[in-house]
C-alpha cells in the first residue's frame, strides 16, 4: 500500500467491514456479478487513493456508497452494451457475497420485484433498505435533495405494492424494518 494515504490495516479492514455491502449496492444496480465484481474492486481502489479526502468527523459508510454508486453509474454509461433488464442472480451454493444478500426466498422474491424498477428508483431502494441509509444520507450518496429521494422512494414503494407477483407481506416485512 506503498503508495495509498492509507496503512495496510486501515485498507484491510474496511474492506472486511464494507465489501459485502459495497458488492450487493453494486449488484442490485447491474444485475451482473461480473460488474459488481468489478466495481467493488474499483470502489476500494478509489477510495484508498482517495482516502486522504476522507473527513473522519463524518460516517464512512455514505462516504464509501457515494464511491460505488458513482463508479456504478460511470461504468453502466460507459458500457451502453449492457441490458439494465437482465435477469436476476440465482444465488448459488458458494459463501460468497451475493449468497450473503439474497439469503432467503423472500429476500429473492423482494430483489425480483426491485429489479423492475426504473434505475433511479432501484438507487433509492438500494441504498435505504439493503444498505440501511437514512432518506438524508441516500439523499447526500445520490446527490439529489432530500424531497426528490422521498418521492422517489415513495414511487417505488407504490411500484412495489403494485406488482402482482410480490406477496404484499414481504413488502410490508421490509417496510416496517424503517
Amino acid at each position: 500500500m506503498k503508495d495509498y494515504p492509507i496503512t495496510e490495516q486501515q485498507a484491510k479492514d474496511m474492506f472486511e467491514a464494507h465489501s459485502a455491502y459495497i458488492y450487493g449496492i453494486a449488484l442490485m444496480m447491474t444485475k451482473q456479478r461480473v460488474l459488481a465484481d468489478d466495481i467493488t474492486q474499483e470502489t476500494f481502489l478509489r477510495a484508498f487513493a482517495k482516502y486522504h479526502l476522507y473527513d473522519p468527523s463524518r460516517p464512512l459508510r455514505p462516504w464509501l456508497y457515494r464511491i460505488a454508486v458513482n463508479t456504478s453509474r460511470n461504468l453502466l454509461r460507459r458500457k451502453t452494451w449492457i441490458q439494465l433488464l437482465a435477469g436476476v442472480p440465482i444465488e448459488g451454493k458458494e459463501h460468497s457475497a451475493e449468497s450473503f444478500a439474497l439469503h432467503s426466498e423472500n429476500q429473492l422474491e423482494l430483489w425480483q420485484a426491485v429489479s423492475h424498477l426504473s434505475a433511479k428508483l432501484r438507487e433509492v431502494i438500494s441504498l435505504h433498505y439493503y444498505a440501511g441509509l437514512s432518506l438524508p444520507e441516500t439523499a447526500e450518496v445520490l446527490s439529489i435533495p432530500l424531497g426528490t429521494c422521498k418521492s422517489r422512494l415513495h414511487a417505488a414503494l407504490r411500484k412495489l405494492r403494485e406488482c402482482g407477483e410480490l406477496d404484499p407481506g414481504v413488502l410490508m416485512m421490509k417496510e416496517g424494518l424503517k
